[in-house]
């Protein structure tokens, strides 16, 4: 399972990068236009926080399928690294995708609601899909088994292409989506933080520190002649 943060927030990507196990950084146009910033400043900042190794997922804006090729390779060589096209899901975005695999470029396709749309991107050569879980339980529908499903259609195909769950409001649907064999998520900070969160790590961290304190005070390991 890889982590993505997905968020254009500078402080909240340094902070889960320092003591997170990152694999990368997502965004797209929403998330890009909340920070109100200088779009290249912006997102050379992030490379620049997470590294070359790791993955950047950014969203292209064109919609014809050779200005999506365009905008791709002009993000890839400004920012380098590990990097990935995002494109929604459509007509365009398929022929953008074959030609951008063929160039040797990284391709993330977004916007995905079903698995045929799935499988289709998958065909064309994304390394990527990304399906929205929370979107389709606002529809009354099961984001998680959704998921489930593309990925079991992956393996039945014998297909490459990483299942990049994303839109997400609580850690459950990230944890279903685990369970269920998804290769990757993509999470706001907050449901990260959210995750290694449980009242009873707490009180057990909480009952160590009571222990040793009774008999050692504020003593450390380190402290102890050796």
């Amino acid at each position: 399972m890889l982590y993505i943060l997905d968020t254009a927030d500078i402080e909240a990507i340094r902070y889960c990068n320092e003591f997170y196990p990152l694999a990368g950084v997502t965004t797209n146009p929403s998330i890009i236009s909340k920070e109100k910033e200088d779009f290249w400043p912006l997102v050379r900042e992030i490379r620049s926080i997470i590294g070359e190794e790791k993955m950047l997922h950014v969203q292209v804006t064109q919609k014809k399928a050779e200005k999506i090729v365009e905008e791709a390779l002009l993000l890839k060589e400004e920012l380098k690294g590990n990097f990935y096209a995002k494109i929604p899901i459509s007509e365009e975005g398929l022929k953008a995708t074959m030609m951008l695999k063929k160039l040797g470029i990284g391709v993330t396709v977004t916007a995905i609601f079903t698995p045929a749309q799935a499988l289709l991107a998958a065909m064309a050569g994304a390394d990527f899909v990304a399906p929205y879980v929370n979107r389709l339980d606002n529809i009354l529908g099961d984001g998680t088994e959704v998921v489930t499903e593309i990925v079991q259609q992956f393996k039945l195909y014998g297909l490459k292409c990483n299942v990049l769950a994303a839109s997400f409001k609580n850690a459950e649907q990230v944890h279903r989506c685990a369970s269920g064999g998804c290769h990757s998520v993509t999470v706001s900070a907050d449901i990260l933080k959210t995750i290694i969160s449980h009242p009873m790590t707490d009180a057990a961290i909480a009952g160590f520190e009571k222990d040793w304190t009774g008999v050692y005070g504020d003593k450390l390991i380190s402290d102890f002649e050796r």
